[in-house]
């Protein structure tokens, strides 16, 4: 069953990636779109922290991901700058609830005292 979910979570994510890289490059600065890709965030944290044994894993890469978005934000300013920055707003609203949900889900394990 986990497995399936992680499948589940895993397609979504890329979908929503593509979504995020061609949304950029379209329509840069599209609030449906951004809406979009924070509802596919909600449900891939959702389904990851309810389906994942391990959560640290997916909160060192969620934070790691967001980490390399902020760093590309100077380069924004050397080359098409808005596409650029549609393109890491997309990513960084696709993974930002991914990582809001694995830290309280996180926080929740650890005062329930459990170790999964």
């Amino acid at each position: 069953m986990r497995r399936t979910w992680g499948m589940v979570s895993f397609t979504l994510f890329f979908l929503a990636l593509v979504l995020a890289f061609v949304g950029g490059i379209v329509e840069p600065a599209h609030t449906t779109i951004t809406a979009v890709l924070a509802g596919a965030g909600v449900v891939i944290g959702a389904i990851y922290a309810v389906s994942a044994k391990e959560i640290n894993l997916l909160l060192l890469a969620t934070i790691a991901l967001l980490a390399a978005a902020a760093a590309f934000v100077p380069i924004t300013d050397l080359w098409e700058g808005e596409i650029v920055t549609g393109i890491i707003a997309n990513f960084a609203a696709l993974m930002a609830p991914v990582a809001l949900i694995a830290a309280i889900w996180a926080l929740l394990k650890i005062g329930w005292g459990t170790k999964e």
